[in-house]
């Protein structure tokens, strides 16, 4: 089949829409949001049916855990609601990443920057896998975008319910 037939079937320029999500993915490249409240802390790990199990406090236990590379993975998280500005919408950021936790932590104890509600974050992510490296600044404050903020339950996360829902 030459170019030109491959060409005509779909229209140019034409990409596969994203499926909506309640929670912020950090794609490549820029991903700039504001944060919208307290982040909630945690571990988790993941089980046999794909499905995150989290915890306030270093689980103890870990039943039915996805074992890889012979060992189960426990991360430290932190989770809090966000404006994404790629997509015009309120979802939930979960980190695990330590460098962006770094980062973050970074700014929030500087006096001059503080509580990041003040102040649009970007992460830059770059690579893939193993070699998937991230680097976060902080734009300067500004007004906190004017968008309606959903009730959301953070806590619901520890719980494996959904934290739109209650």
């Amino acid at each position: 089949m030459s170019n030109e037939l491959a060409n005509e079937f779909l229209p140019e320029n034409y990409e596969v829409p994203k499926s909506a999500s309640n929670y912020l993915k950090l794609e490549k490249g820029e991903n700039k949001f504001r944060v919208l409240g307290s982040a909630i802390t945690g571990y988790e790990y993941w089980d046999n049916n794909n499905k995150p199990i989290r915890s306030k406090t270093l689980f103890t236990e870990t039943p039915n855990a996805r074992v890889e590379n012979g060992k189960v993975t426990i991360k430290h998280f932190w989770a809090f609601l966000v404006y994404d500005y790629s997509s015009s919408s309120t979802k939930i950021l979960e980190l695990t990443q330590k460098s962006v936790m770094n980062s973050i932590k970074s700014f929030v104890t500087n006096k001059k920057w503080g509580n990041p509600i003040g102040y649009d974050l970007v992460i830059t992510r770059e690579g893939d896998g193993m070699e998937t490296k991230y680097n976060t600044i902080a734009e300067p404050h500004s007004e906190i975008p004017t968008v309606d903020i959903p009730k959301v339950n953070l806590e619901a996360l520890y719980t494996g319910d959904d934290p739109f829902k209650f």
